[in-house]
């Protein structure tokens, strides 16, 4: 999350806690980001469960030049 985005959530908590009503667009737009950043950080983790479970049997089986090339081509992608 960017710091305008973490600014403009902020503010929002901050308003609701005091009371005051927050528009609907803004309180959407708010929920839209934090659903986009969820979006960003579930791809994530789904391409670091796939480098891992393409680590491990080349791990289990010894094959250290298939593990070198998995975490290359990881390292690469990032």
């Amino acid at each position: 999350m960017n710091a305008d985005k973490l600014r403009s959530n902020l503010r929002a908590w901050r308003e609701e806690r005091s009371g005051e009503r927050i528009p609907v667009r803004a309180r959407l737009r708010a929920l839209e980001e934090e659903v986009q950043e969820l979006r960003q950080l579930n791809r994530r983790i789904a391409e670091l469960t796939d480098v891992v479970a393409e680590l491990l049997i080349p791990i289990q089986d010894r094959d250290e030049a298939k593990v070198a090339e998995v975490l290359e081509r990881y390292r690469s992608g990032i």
